[in-house]
């Protein structure tokens, strides 16, 4: 079983920063692909970045490329969403997710056993 809690979120004004992060417990973290992703009010959950643990690459939705950096961190089994030049189009509630390692990173959300609870973005303009 693996346990993720998010923290970092909050209210920022537009070309601000902010860094998120994914506290996880749990063996599968240490050999697991990690996702980021995001949902706004009446839209669907999309992705934003995500990190292959087996074969170590990192990719990232068009609409964050250039301006986030998934990373990883294994002596403190945490995962980070550092967001630079945000824009009030990223406001959105952002969750980190855990799944089965792949030798690619996985963009859809059937691709992830565990969630976190989510932490809340607000970009204002």
């Amino acid at each position: 079983q693996v346990q993720l809690v998010e923290s970092g979120g909050g209210l920022v004004q537009a070309g601000g920063s902010l860094r998120l992060s994914c506290a996880a417990s749990g063996r599968t973290f240490v050999s697991g692909n990690m996702g980021w992703f995001r949902q706004a009010p009446g839209k669907e959950r999309e992705f934003a970045a995500g990190l292959s643990w087996s074969g170590g690459g990192t990719y990232y939705a068009d609409s964050v490329k250039g301006r986030f950096t998934i990373s990883r961190d294994n002596t403190k089994n945490t995962v980070y969403l550092q967001m630079n030049s945000l824009k009030p189009e990223d406001t959105a509630a952002y969750y980190c997710a855990v799944g089965p390692s792949r030798l690619v990173v996985v963009t859809t959300t059937s691709g992830y056993h565990y969630w976190g609870q989510g932490t809340q973005v607000t970009v204002s303009s």
